[in-house]
Order: structure tokens, then sequence, then C-alpha cells
């Protein structure tokens, strides 16, 4: 076989579809990192603020994990699910007592989409093959096939048909959509009667489960109220409904004020079942479930993990877990992101093309619109995202069916003098283009 020639742009696109979207006009290639910092492979130096889609979660490089990495990869690789695994046991133990889940059980996938897949399989089986699922507006749970099927963001469901009906009800989305002009308790009352109607017009014991994200990922880091899900498990345990709290953006303390996103909604109680991925492994493949054992021990037939619970990943997943915790990363989440959110919603308060800065924590949205339209605009915001990084900082995209909201997740370890240069650079971004649109317009 003869090598391939061209750019590596020109070769990606050579050999992988067409759907496995780049950012930028000219698509970078990350070569290493270092802290908050990634470099290119022409040598410019980024202030990283999405953390391979909120993945990097406490640093890139971090030396702890990489020795536990190293040192596992010398003794065994892989072994399966089949034999007994001293790390998986201990990133479980660990992971079942921070859930706030009584006699909890965990199970290692290799993604969140694994983990939501599997979640959604214990539901089913558990309410003796139920094959109805509740999930929100907005949302988005993964590419399988499953997950897919009960994604409630257009731009990200290729196909309606699933093996499971999906009925979506109201309340991920704060600031549009029927209830946007109602106060936080009539808003959560107008959601929950939605809910109570919609199982009235179905039966209640051919529901498995609710899925939903505390704070929606790819929707744009929206939500409802505080305690919205407290009212829905009010609902649902009426009919024995499974609540799924997809945390696997939320999770390990990224929104500061909780460790886990249900825990705003926390008079509900812990949720039934638990999905994580992403920040857990710090850039290696984890995903997992933990739940109450009477609902992960639902299966009735055989199964196991080729690659979840993978010696080299737990060892990875163990070291980081325990520098978040030692290094309490979540309270500096909460105190540096409240800085920076601070910073964007000043910045931006003149600019035309801003309509909302939203998030807590260290996950954070600047959402953009055509100016003096209200409206999604995901051109102005494929501009921000072009100047931001020209500039030297990287930023997420996305955001319900417009697809124009800038996301802002850097790994959790990020300084306040950090904060306050990537907001510097990310308010001139947007002033920028805010300038160059009225230019366009006068």
């Amino acid at each position: 076989m003869s090598a391939r020639t061209g750019s590596l742009h020109e070769r990606h696109r050579a050999v992988l579809p067409r759907w496995l979207t780049l950012y930028y006009e000219r698509p970078l290639e990350l070569t290493h990192g270092a802290g908050r910092h990634v470099w290119d492979a022409d040598g410019n130096r980024y202030l990283d603020f999405f953390g391979g889609i909120l993945t990097t979660m406490t640093a890139h490089a971090l030396p702890e994990v990489a020795k536990a990495v190293g040192e596992q990869a010398q003794r065994l690789v892989h072994s399966s699910t089949l034999y007994l695994s001293r790390p998986m046991v201990e990133l479980a133990e660990r992971i079942a007592d921070l859930s706030g889940i009584e006699d909890a059980r965990v199970f290692f996938t290799t993604s969140g989409t694994e983990a939501n897949d599997a979640a959604l399989l214990l539901a089913s089986a558990y309410r003796g093959g139920a094959n109805q699922v509740l999930a929100m507006r907005n949302s988005y749970h993964g590419r399988s096939f499953s997950t897919v099927g009960i994604t409630g963001n257009a731009a990200w469901s290729p196909t309606t048909l699933s093996p499971l009906q999906t009925l979506y009800v109201h309340g991920g989305v704060r600031t549009r959509g029927p209830y946007a002009a109602l106060p936080d308790e009539e808003f959560i009352a107008a959601a929950v009667a939605d809910l109570e109607d919609m199982l009235a017009h179905t039966r209640p014991a051919g529901v498995a489960a609710l899925i939903a994200e505390p704070v929606q990922g790819v929707g744009g880091f929206t939500s409802g109220p505080d305690g919205l899900f407290a009212a829905f498990r009010e609902v649902l345990a009426r009919e024995g409904i499974v609540w799924i709290s997809d945390e696997v953006q939320t999770g390990w303390g990224r929104t500061g004020d909780h460790f886990w996103g249900w825990q705003a909604h926390a008079a509900a109680g812990p949720p039934d079942l638990l999905t994580f991925a992403k920040g857990i492994g710090n850039g290696m493949s984890i995903g997992g479930v933990v739940g109450r054992a009477d609902i992960m021990d639902a299966l009735d037939a055989n199964s196991i993990s080729t690659f979840g619970g993978s010696p080299v990943t737990m060892a990875a997943g163990l070291a980081n877990l325990g520098y978040l915790l030692e290094h309490d990363l979540q309270s500096n989440a909460r105190r540096v992101g409240a800085e920076l959110r601070e910073r964007l919603v000043a910045g931006a308060e003149d600019l035309a093309l801003v309509r909302e800065v939203r998030g807590r924590g260290l996950m954070i949205a600047v959402e953009v619109v055509r100016p003096g339209t209200g409206e999604p605009d995901p051109a102005v915001a494929a501009l921000v995202l072009e100047r931001a990084r020209e500039a030297g900082l990287l930023i997420g995209k996305g955001g319900g069916p417009g697809g124009s909201v800038l996301r802002i997740a850097p790994p959790l370890s990020l300084t306040g003098e950090e904060a306050r240069e990537g907001a510097e650079l990310l308010v001139a971004a947007l002033a920028g283009v805010d300038a160059e649109l009225a230019g366009r317009n006068g």
C-alpha cells in the first residue's frame, strides 16, 4: 500500500465519514498539552476552555494520571470483566460511596453513550420489558441507535427509528418555550402538569424511565429551575417509573455548587440510576452506571463488558478522582467559575449579538443571536469561535435547534488568572464580531 499524500485534513476527509465534524475553517491538529493549555502542530499555544468536550476534567498531562497509567500498563493492560480486577473494584467502591445512592452497584462502560444505553436496558428490564421512555426536549444522550432514539435535539438525531417509544416533556430550557415567562414555581408546576397529562394519555406501566440531564450539555448548558426533578420524582414514584440522571457532563463537581447535578434537586433524594463518563477518566475512555441494587441486578440474561473496567482506565480514574478530591476542585469550579461568569456577563452587556450568559461553576454558555432579532444564528457562533481561536482561546459550540451557543468548560483546575485571561479574549472576540456585523448592516 502506498503512503497517503496531502495535508492531514485532506487525508482525514479521504478516509473518515463526512459527518465527523471538525471545528474551524482550518482544522487544528493538537499535539500536546499541559495544565489548561494545548499546542497545535504549528507550535501555537491555546488556552483550552473546552477540555476535549468536558473530558479533560483536571488538567492536561496530569502527572498523577500519567504515572498511574504507565505503571498499570507495565503490569497488565487488559483482562475483561470475567476476572477479578482490583482497580475496578476500588474505583467502583469510591463511586458508589460518592453517588448518594444507598446500597449502590456500579457497571463500567467505555463511554457516556454506552452508559446511557446500559441504563435504558436496566430500567426496561426492571420494569418488566417496558419500552416507553420519558425524555426532555432539547436533550442529548449519545450516538448509539437507542440513545439517538431518545435524544430530543433534531440536530443530533439522524433517524427517528428506535426500539423505544419516546415521550418528550417540557422543562429543560428555562428561557425559551411556552413556560419561559413564568416565575420558577409556576414554571415547575406547568412542567409537572405537562408530565402528568402525558402519563394520563399512555399506560404508565409501559414507561420504563425518565432520563434527563440536570444541565443539558449539547443543548447549550440549559436547565430548568432547581427543584424541577424533585417535583417530577413525586409523579414518577407513584407509578414506579425509574429516574435516570445523565451526569455525563455535570458530574464530578463541574457545576461548583454540587458534586452531582441531581443535587440541585436534592428534595427528591438521589436518582434510581446515575450515568457518568467524560471527566472521570481525564481523557481515558471510562463511562458507567451506578444505581440501586434491585435495578442494577434486574438483568436475567448473561452480560459482560470486554473493555469496560479495563485495568489501565480504572487506574487512571482512581488517580484522577483522587486528585480532584484532594485538591477540592469542586470548590475551585464554584469560585473561579463565578468570577469567569461575572466577567462574561459584564463584558457582553452592551453587545447586540449576545442574548444570554448562563451556567454554573465551570459549565458556562454564551448564547449568540442575529442582532436585532433574538433568533439563533449558527453562522455568528461559528464566527466567534474562529475569532477566539485566532486570539489563542479554544471554546465549544452547540445548543438546541439553532446551534448558536458558545460552550465554556475548562479543566476544573483553572486558575483565577487564566479565567480573567480567557474572559478578556472571549469578550474581545464577541465585541469584534458584534462590530463586524454592525458594519455590515450599517
